[in-house]
């Protein structure tokens, strides 16, 4: 189970890397719009020098066509590292160019997936992960989790490598749903991940067993 924050902000980064193991940062260009307009490669070094050269980057391609998307490519290793991971739109163009991509050795995440036939396609082109938009599928009143489970189905028959990273989420459930669907990854805004540890019963709870030791033995700690 991998859980990789889905966002560019580096106090967000800096924060929830100290409180679970990340797998990953993801980005694209909505979520590069949250922070300003920074220069963007320059940002995305500062979150390399936050998280370490063990956590995968994942960063989005511009172009739509094969060659500007090959393009995309080259200049993002070039600036962001060798092990960073290219997010490549499921589209013809995009199949095309994740196939090329591979030959040369590069990591790829298959993105923009809304149908099974779109991650089938993107495992059969070799691609790494590949990322389902839950809540949008589900805005479309097309099925997330069967894809997710169809598309995890092929992958453990196949016995791929490749990996699903559900991402797009509302709500919690829509993570928890995912990750029983089959998906071996989630991407995660920090909103998301803070609410799903601020219920007020969890609260409660931890004060509650101060409480009841504090009444027991007169003292706030073991010793």
């Amino acid at each position: 189970m991998e859980f990789m924050l889905d966002s560019l902000n580096l106090d967000a980064i800096k924060t929830w890397k100290q409180f679970i193991p990340l797998a990953g940062v993801t980005s694209n260009p909505t979520i590069t719009r949250m922070e300003g307009g920074k220069p963007f490669f320059q940002h995305i070094r500062q979150v390399r020098d936050l998280v370490g050269d063990s956590v995968p980057i994942h960063v989005q391609v511009i172009a739509q066509d094969y060659q500007g998307i090959l393009a995309d490519a080259a200049r993002i290793r070039q600036e962001c590292g060798l092990s960073t991971y290219i997010k490549v739109p499921t589209t013809k163009e995009g199949l095309a160019a994740i196939q090329s991509l591979k030959n040369d050795g590069y990591f790829v995440t298959a993105t923009a997936i809304y149908t099974a036939i779109q991650g089938l396609l993107a495992i059969e082109a070799g691609a790494d992960y590949l990322a389902p938009y839950f809540n949008r599928m589900e805005n479309l009143d097309i099925d997330p989790e069967m894809v997710i489970h169809q598309l995890w189905q092929v992958i453990e028959r196949e016995k791929k490598s490749c990996k699903i990273v559900a991402a797009s989420f509302k709500n919690l459930a829509q993570v928890s749903r995912a990750i029983a669907a089959g998906a071996q990854a989630v991407t995660v805004s920090p909103d998301l991940l803070e609410a799903g540890l601020a219920h007020p019963s969890i609260a409660k709870a931890v004060d509650d067993f101060a409480k009841d030791w504090e009444a027991t033995y007169q003292r706030t700690s073991l010793d």
